[in-house]
């Protein structure tokens, strides 16, 4: 039988409430949500690195940022932004955020332009 171990971790207020609304409508505890994610998460990685199938870090690197879209799609073997959303939503991942950088760059454009 597997032990469980307590830890502290930190999470956005709001994501926490939608968790816990998530949870209730599920009968279910926010614990038992995280800890079925995190072990999907573990057990995929883990499943992918064992067949040397290099495709869940691909995908997992681009879900937290690290690879831009085009690099994932050369990596993966795909020429289709299509594919790799859906590919992504396999692998139940979330889509990447733009870099705060990038959006605050956005966001200054947008102030830039003339106003009627």
């Amino acid at each position: 039988m597997a032990s469980t171990v307590n830890f502290t971790g930190s999470v956005d207020r709001d994501l926490l409430k939608r968790a816990k609304v998530i949870a209730a409508k599920s009968d279910t505890s926010v614990n038992a949500l995280f800890n079925a994610e995190l072990r999907y998460l573990v057990e995929t990685f883990e499943a992918s690195e064992s067949t040397s199938n290099q495709n869940f870090k691909v995908l997992l690197d681009f879900s937290l940022g690290r690879l831009a879209d085009d690099q994932a799609m050369r990596a993966l073997g795909i020429d289709s932004e299509e594919d790799l959303f859906l590919l992504m939503a396999q692998a139940h991942l979330p889509m990447p955020r733009l870099a705060d950088a990038t959006t605050q760059g956005m966001v200054e454009q947008l102030k830039s332009l003339p106003t009627i």
